[in-house]
């Protein structure tokens, strides 16, 4: 880290492997920005990690990820009040498993998990690029393997009804996107100080399914069972977020077994679809990335 005292952005920290990874870095002395949803559940990761690192300075922001204009007028408080960001960690997401559209007409899945982010970190990119050399870490998955040879442009406003066993592929299409997002980012930041990478965090019990009736008993069997341990997953983020070895590489896809790189499946490697696939983000996000929104509260 560039100082003794990094501030690193975490959105989806209040629970799962991001609330474990915020604590990891709590105790490695991070100044920690969270974004939250839920009031109750910000507290409750508050008290967290005041237990595990008593003292560490912890801001909150709160925002709907599912809502574009909030994820912009978040994205625009945390930059007016942190002069600095020396990580952002993109890992707010979820796998529906009933179709849902958001208020700004997308399907949930793409909405929260490859639009919301993708418009945070182009808000906080000058911010990121100030404070360089700084670090832009995006939770994907191996799930991505299920889109393979999907046409990304077309997922974007893809709002077709799915099953709950048609939703992993939509779900899979998100993150292969995710990779795809990160991967141009990397390209376009080259020789900035800025790095982005992304990773796959394994299998994790928390918070499994959580839309499935059976999800909390299952995910009991599991922990007794030592099946999915989230400690796995959050290393693999704070070891991106903090490891010295990571400071310089980018445009990487990591897996959770020991940070070894990965291939993402067609056509997320494509540098041409990236790139295709960024432009047309940009274009349906151009509204709410100029300024003025409304003023966060």
């Amino acid at each position: 880290m560039s100082q003794s005292t990094p501030t690193i952005v975490i959105t989806g920290a209040t629970s799962g492997i991001a609330q474990r990874a915020a604590i990891a870095l709590a105790r490695q002395g991070a100044h920690l920005v969270l974004t939250a949803r839920s009031q109750a559940k910000a507290d409750a990761t508050l008290t967290l990690i005041e237990a595990a690192a008593p003292g560490t300075r912890v801001d909150i922001h709160h925002g709907d990820f599912a809502d574009l204009a909030s994820v912009a007028a978040l994205g625009r408080e945390i930059a007016a009040r942190h002069a600095r960001i020396d990580v952002l960690i993109n890992n707010a997401g979820l796998h529906a498993f009933t179709p849902r559209i958001t208020v700004d007409n997308y399907s949930e899945m793409v909405g929260v998990n490859y639009l919301a982010p993708w418009l945070l970190t182009n808000i906080l990119r000058e911010t990121l690029a100030r404070s360089a050399p700084s670090r832009v870490i995006t939770v994907a998955s191996e799930a991505s393997r299920q889109g393979a040879g999907f046409d990304p442009v077309a997922a974007l406003v893809d709002i077709s009804p799915f099953t709950a066993g048609g939703s992993s592929v939509v779900y899979g299409r998100t993150k292969l996107m995710d990779i795809m997002f990160s991967q141009e980012l990397a390209h376009q930041l080259a020789g900035t100080g800025v790095v982005a990478n992304c990773l796959c965090p394994g299998f994790n019990v928390t918070g499994l399914g959580r839309e499935l009736w059976f999800a909390a008993p299952l995910e009991r069997l599991l922990t007794w069972s030592g099946i999915g341990d989230p400690e796995r997953g959050a290393g693999i983020i704070v070891r991106l977020a903090s490891d010295p070895a990571f400071a310089k590489v980018t445009g990487c896809y990591f897996s959770v077994k020991d940070a070894q790189p990965l291939v993402p499946v067609a056509p997320g490697a494509d540098g041409q679809a990236q790139q295709t696939l960024w432009q047309a983000t940009a274009e349906r996000l151009a509204a709410f990335c100029r300024e003025p929104l409304d003023a966060p509260s």
